[in-house]
C-alpha cells in the first residue's frame, strides 16, 4: 500500500459547506485512473479547514467511493487527544492508514513531535504515515528524529519534502535517509516537482498534489520511474514544467489545483475554503492557458 502513486484529492467546498457529491465524483475518477491508493484529507484537503464531523464524513465518502483503492485518512490537529480521536474515527471507518502532520500554534521541539507519534502508534492499531511538510506546518525534521520515530510500532511510511535537483545527490539523500530508519518503512517523495527525481532515486512512493486531480499526468511520470526508465519519468516531469512553474509562483500547489479542478468542471468554483481565496482572474486565466497547452484540463 505504501508504495506506487498515492493521490490527495481536493476536499471541495460550495457555499462554506463540503460538497460531498463533487468529492466523490474525484474519489471515482482516482479509481478509475487506476491510483496505488487514495490519501483524503491530506494538505490538498484541507483538513485543518474542516470539523471534526466533516472530516469524518469526508473520511466516509471516500471509502465508500474506493472501492478496493486503499484509503489513508489525514489526522492532523493542535491536541493529542483530537489526533487520537480522529485516528480512531479513520479505523472505524475502515481506512488502511492515517497520515500525520505535527500540527501546532505554538513551536514544537523535537520531543513534542516524537511524544505525538509515540502516543498514536500506541492508541491506534493503523500504519501511519509520518508527513514532513515544513512548507505548512513550520516544522523541520531531522534524520535523528525520522530514526526515533520510525522505531514507534505501526510507523509504515515518511512522506520526505524534497530531493536534490542533481541525480546522484537525490540517490544520496534518499539513501541516508533509508539507513537511518528501520527496514519496513517506505519512503516517499512530495512536492510534485521534485517527484521524478525523488522516485528515481529510490522512493517508494509519490504523494502526490496533481494525482488526485489530474492523475493521468501523474501516473505516466510514476509508472515508468518505477519500470526502472528514469529518463521517461524524467521527460514526463519536464513536459510539465509550466504547471511546475504555476505551483511556485503562487506559493505551493493549493489555489492552483484547486482553479484547474473548477476550470475541469470537477468542482464548482470558489471551492476552497475562507479565508483561502482562489486565484484572481488573470492568474485562472494562466492557469487555464497553461494546462490546455499541456493537454491536461479533465473532461467534466
Amino acid at each position: 500500500m505504501f508504495a506506487g502513486l498515492s493521490a490527495f484529492p481536493l476536499t471541495p467546498l460550495r457555499n462554506d459547506e463540503v460538497d460531498e457529491v463533487a468529492y466523490a465524483g474525484l474519489i471515482e475518477r482516482l479509481v478509475a485512473a487506476g491510483v496505488d491508493s487514495i490519501t483524503a484529507l491530506g494538505s490538498t484537503g484541507a483538513y485543518p479547514y474542516l470539523t471534526t464531523d466533516e472530516r469524518r464524513r469526508v473520511a466516509r465518502v471516500a471509502l465508500e467511493h474506493a472501492g478496493s483503492v486503499p484509503v489513508v485518512v489525514g489526522v492532523g490537529a493542535l491536541r493529542t487527544s483530537q489526533v487520537i480521536g480522529l485516528a480512531r474515527d479513520a479505523a472505524d471507518a475502515g481506512a488502511s492508514g492515517v497520515l500525520l502532520a505535527p500540527m501546532s500554534y505554538q513551536p514544537l521541539t523535537d520531543d513534542d513531535v516524537f511524544g505525538l507519534y509515540e502516543d498514536v502508534a500506541a492508541a491506534v492499531p493503523l500504519p501511519v504515515i509520518v508527513y514532513d511538510n515544513p512548507g505548512t506546518t513550520h516544522f523541520e525534521f531531522s534524520d535523528a528524529l525520522y530514526a526515533r520515530i520510525a522505531q514507534l510500532p505501526n510507523i509504515a511510511s515518511i512522506k520526505i519534502p524534497g530531493v536534490p535537483a542533481e541525480p546522484d545527490a537525490a540517490r544520496a539523500r534518499v539513501e541516508q535517509i533509508r539507513s537511518a530508519v528501520s527496514d519496513r518503512v517506505t519512503i516517499g517523495i512530495s512536492g510534485d516537482a521534485s517527484a521524478a527525481r525523488g522516485l528515481n532515486a529510490g522512493c517508494d512512493t509519490w504523494y502526490s498534489v496533481i494525482g488526485g486531480t489530474l492523475p493521468e499526468a501523474a501516473l505516466a511520470i510514476c509508472r515508468a520511474a518505477r519500470s526502472g526508465d528514469a529518463a521517461a519519468a524524467m521527460a514526463e516531469s519536464d513536459r510539465l514544467q509550466p504547471l511546475w512553474d504555476l505551483f511556485a509562483e503562487h506559493g505551493g500547489s493549493f489555489r492552483v489545483i484547486a482553479a484547474i479542478a473548477e476550470l475541469g468542471g470537477l468542482v464548482t468554483p470558489n471551492s476552497l475554503p475562507l479565508p483561502v481565496r482562489g486565484l484572481d482572474r488573470t492568474a485562472r486565466d494562466r492557469v487555464a492557458r497553461v494546462v490546455r497547452e499541456l493537454g491536461l484540463i479533465p473532461p467534466a
